[in-house]
């Protein structure tokens, strides 16, 4: 069976079902687009328009001026990736950069009968119940589908010895999670011992930049590294931005937001420092010695 990961669009999934138009939005910052694509779909005859997603969630108002919000479309994210699923919404840590716990609630909602397929992106898939969580991975081994992507990944603080067993005969893909803040460590550094086994390649690490202090973040990064795992920098952004912009706090700049979201996102660590790194946004290259 040859199955593969499908392709994400780019942040606005769209379609027609006779006169009404569903625009299904992921980020605020594709929401001026998502107006342009609902101008389109008036402009051929579409008397209703709806909108929902993530992206919608904090910007009710200005979504309300071009579309109808509200209501639920079962499996919308397929219109987003056809090899994506969901087998649950929520999670009870409720981090507060994050919009699933406002969005999705701190408690869980189950999808028992959801579609089985190669990309999972449930908010929190280890502080899901035990029986769920083999729930879900009953449903993989009995359809024969590969888990090729855990997308949105495991918590650090829930991820123990039992869920790494429980998980590891399907999961084919990277295990993802997240050191978005210093208060994290420990719990991190007990998922790495738990995955010394896994190459570098497969701890593959969510490291938020931008809402600590520069040295704060470079430290959790360079743990990751050390650590054996692959840091990911996500640069951190308002979850109402209608630009796709970061945000700038503390000792950060735009342009080092930047900077160091490339020298960690295009692993130049691998080669040179961030002290030797020439981070020129025009190139990648380390500075010569």
């Amino acid at each position: 069976m040859n199955i593969e990961k499908g392709e994400w669009v780019k942040g606005v999934a769209h379609w027609r079902e006779g006169k009404t138009a569903f625009i299904s939005i992921a980020f605020t910052w594709r929401l001026p687009e998502a107006r342009k694509i609902a101008e389109y779909y008036r402009a051929i005859g579409c008397t209703t328009v709806r909108a929902g997603g993530p992206g919608t969630f904090t910007q009710k108002k200005y979504v309300a001026e071009f579309a109808e919000i509200g209501g639920s479309i079962p499996d919308a994210i397929a219109r987003h990736n056809p090899m994506a699923t969901r087998a649950s919404y929520g999670c009870p840590v409720g981090c507060w950069f994050c919009i699933v716990p406002k969005m999705d609630g701190k408690t869980f909602t189950f999808l028992p009968d959801f579609p089985v397929r190669p990309v999972l992106c449930d908010d929190n898939l280890s502080a899901l119940p035990a029986d769920y969580q083999q729930h879900i991975i009953d449903r993989y081994i009995a359809a024969g589908v590969p888990l090729l992507d855990a997308n949105s990944g495991f918590e650090p603080a829930t991820f123990d010895e039992d869920v790494f067993a429980r998980w590891k005969p399907v999961l084919k893909g990277p295990w993802r999670f997240g050191y978005d803040e210093n208060t994290e460590g420990e719990a991190v550094a007990r998922a790495f011992r738990i995955l010394k086994d896994v190459s570098p390649r497969k701890k593959q690490v969510y490291t938020m930049i931008g809402h600590e202090p520069f040295d704060v973040c470079m430290d959790r990064i360079q743990k990751v590294i050390a650590s054996g795992g692959e840091p990911y920098a996500q640069p951190f952004l308002k979850l109402n931005a209608l630009i796709k912009e970061p945000a700038v706090r503390h000792d950060w700049t735009l342009l080092k937001l930047k900077q160091v979201q490339r020298w960690v996102n295009r692993r130049i660590w691998r080669k040179a420092p961030f002290s030797e790194y020439n981070a020129s946004i025009k190139t990648n290259s380390p500075r010569p010695h």
